[in-house]
């Protein structure tokens, strides 16, 4: 006889799965091996471009590229014409990042790959100017990047933080690293917050998400 736990395991994986790997994730999860950098789970793919289709985005940043698999999924979902901002301190990120989006069809000229601190650049990004705001950073750092994310949406806009749940770590009270605490403020902070409605889904390693009122 199955256990509740073991049969909630069966659902999360099953749903993982509900869409197959293609050709361009089994891309990026190769490149991801080449990089040194861990790839978002096919579900967290599926599910980037389910929300980026569902909001209409067309404006849309990506803080933390990995090997571009966040990125590529994002644009498949978005508007016609839709403008991907994408930020990482790796130049081999940015770089694959190209490459993969190049393969998707997404010109140039519809792109802004930027190397650098995200710190740093997202001061001069245009507040309420974006409608979608990805974030794939941990501890200390995704504290800054929410609130960075907050400022650049309009109303209406949605921020998506990846691995919100620190993996499998942030309902575990007794662990108190400082990466999972850090992820409690956020969640905390944005399921406090009057001027945004939240969800926390349990895709990949997590995802929560805020829309901005």
């Amino acid at each position: 006889m199955s256990t509740p736990e073991k049969s909630k395991h069966a659902s999360w994986a099953y749903a993982e799965e509900h869409r197959a790997p293609d050709e361009l994730v089994e891309r990026a999860r190769e490149v991801s091996a080449d990089v040194g950098t861990d790839p978002i789970s096919d579900g967290t793919a599926a599910a980037l471009t389910a929300f980026s289709a569902a909001c209409g985005a067309r404006s849309i940043v990506a803080i933390g590229l990995g090997a571009g698999l966040a990125g590529a999924a994002l644009m498949r979902g978005a508007a016609a014409g839709a403008v991907l901002t994408g930020i990482d301190a790796d130049a081999d990120c940015v770089s694959a990042t190209r490459q993969l989006l190049g393969s998707l069809g997404v010109t140039p000229s519809r792109t802004r790959l930027i190397t650098g601190k995200a710190a740093a650049v997202l001061p001069r990004l245009t507040p309420k100017g974006y409608d979608l705001v990805f974030i794939d950073a941990a501890g200390e750092s995704a504290v800054e990047y929410v609130t960075q994310g907050l400022r650049l949406l309009h109303a209406g806009g949605t921020l998506i933080l990846n691995d919100a749940l620190d993996t499998d770590r942030v309902p575990k009270p007794a662990v108190r690293e400082a990466s999972t605490q850090a992820m409690r403020r956020v969640e905390a902070t944005l399921r406090d917050d009057d001027e945004v409605v939240t969800a926390m889904f349990s895709t990949g390693t997590g995802l929560l998400v805020a829309v901005k009122r």
